[in-house]
């Protein structure tokens, strides 16, 4: 085990190395309108994007219409984007922020818990989640357990069910976590935590297996 953890940690610093490369390559790109670039950024995260817009607003309607909005603003805004962070990190703030003043704009449930707190009419929606470019957690998992995970989730608040398809579905880091939600880390990690209480229980039978997965990709990461 001694000889495993340096290894993992030396592929880990590579990673993350790789990815502060392609999130300034990107940046570069942004800024000086490179053809082409939104075009292989909108495949490579189509369905992830998506994805987080569904299981965020409830209505694959209202998703598909902010799926677009949030493209034309990394176009507009594109010059905006420094590198510093995971060029994914700034697109699902992009997608939060769209969500947030739709919801205002069109007076329909709001969404203002996601930046104050957790309120009485804060539903989730029945809804089919994307099942294309499956994550890697998706990988590990059978049919039927993404389907229950899934329709558990759907029956979490915004701020929980958030934290947790930010985290699992998309692998994002608490810290990333914490910019795209603009909370502090403190309140990242609580979320996270009641969130994986609150979703046990109604997973019944599947719960066992998914603490299992959980633990063995994030561990003590989680």
């Amino acid at each position: 085990m001694g000889s495993v953890r340096p290894f993992f940690l030396k592929a880990s610093a590579v990673a993350d190395e790789q990815a502060r490369r392609e999130s300034l390559a990107v940046a570069e790109g942004l800024k000086r309108g490179k053809a082409g670039l939104l075009d292989e950024l909108i495949v490579k995260y189509q369905h992830r994007l998506l994805r987080y817009l569904l299981f965020l607003t409830g209505n694959r309607e209202t998703a598909e219409d902010l799926f677009q909005e949030v493209w034309m603003r990394v176009l507009v805004r594109g010059s905006q984007f420094n590198g510093k962070a995971r060029f994914e990190t700034w697109l699902f703030t992009i997608a939060r922020n769209l969500v947030i003043d739709t919801r205002r704009k069109r007076t329909m449930n709001s969404l203002d818990e996601l930046i104050e707190g957790v309120g009485d009419d804060d539903r989730a929606m029945t809804f089919e989640v994307a099942a294309d470019d499956p994550t890697p957690y998706e990988h590990v998992s059978n049919l039927e357990d993404r389907e229950q995970i899934a329709a558990a989730l759907l029956e979490l608040d915004t701020l929980h069910r958030e934290v947790l398809v930010l985290r699992f579905h998309e692998e994002l880091s608490l810290e990333e976590i914490s910019k795209v939600t603009k909370a502090p880390l403190s309140t990242v990690k609580s979320r996270l935590y009641r969130g994986m209480a609150m979703i046990k229980p109604r997973l019944g039978y599947a719960a066992e297996r998914f603490t299992a997965r959980v633990d063995a990709r994030f561990g003590e990461a989680l």
